[in-house]
C-alpha cells in the first residue's frame, strides 16, 4: 500500500482511539499524519470512504498474518488480540453510523477463521457440502455474536479469557458432531 495512504489510514485508527467517529474530521486526519487536505481528498472521497478502507484493509491484514488453523483456540487468539489492542477504536466503530461496515468485515473474518477451520478439521471425512456450510455459519454466527456482545457491553469483559474458556468448555465438539453426522448418513 502507498505510505501517504497508510499513513491517513494508521491516523484515522489513532484518533478513532481518542474520540468517537463522528468528532473525527478531514482536519483532524490531516494534522495528524502531517499531510494537506488536497492529499487526503486525492485518495478518499471522505471519512466514510477512508472508515471502509481502514476497516477492510484490516481485516485483510488479520486474516492474512494471524490465521494459523490447528486447534480453535489457535485461530481465534489473535483476532482477539488484534481486537483488544484496538479496544476504543472498534467501541467507537461499533456506537458510530459505520457500525454495519464494522460487523460486515467483522462476519468476513468470521467466516474466514471458521470456514479454514472446518476445512482442516473434515480434511479426509466424507461430509457433505451441505453439512459443512451449516456447521460454518453456526460458528461463524456464534463468533461475531460474542465479539458484538463485548462491544455491546463496552468491552466490559475480559475477551481473551472468555474465548478461551469457551474453546475449552466446547474443545473437540465440532469434531464429534461431525463424526456423529457421518455415522448417521
Amino acid at each position: 500500500m502507498n505510505r501517504t495512504k497508510k499513513a491517513i489510514s494508521d491516523a484515522f485508527w489513532q484518533l478513532l482511539e481518542e474520540k468517537p467517529y463522528n468528532k473525527i474530521t478531514v482536519q483532524n486526519i490531516v494534522d495528524c499524519c502531517q499531510v494537506n487536505r488536497n492529499t487526503f481528498y486525492y485518495y478518499f472521497q471522505d471519512i466514510p470512504a477512508l472508515t471502509e478502507h481502514s476497516i477492510k484493509d484490516w481485516t485483510a491484514q488479520v486474516i492474512k498474518n494471524n490465521c494459523k488453523f490447528g486447534e480453535p483456540v489457535h485461530c481465534i487468539t489473535p483476532i482477539v488480540q488484534e481486537l483488544i489492542r484496538r479496544k476504543s477504536a472498534f467501541i467507537h466503530l461499533y456506537r458510530s453510523s459505520h457500525r454495519e461496515a464494522f460487523i460486515r468485515y467483522l462476519n468476513e473474518i468470521s467466516l474466514h477463521i471458521v470456514q479454514s477451520y472446518i476445512d482442516n478439521t473434515t480434511e479426509g471425512m466424507s461430509i457433505s457440502l451441505e453439512d459443512k456450510e451449516v456447521f460454518v455459519r453456526y460458528y461463524k454466527c456464534i463468533l461475531a455474536g460474542v465479539v458484538l456482545d463485548w462491544l455491546d457491553t463496552g468491552a466490559a469483559y475480559d475477551l481473551s479469557r472468555f474465548c478461551e474458556k469457551i474453546c475449552n468448555f466446547f474443545e473437540g465438539s465440532g469434531r464429534r458432531a461431525f463424526l456423529k453426522q457421518m455415522q448417521g448418513a
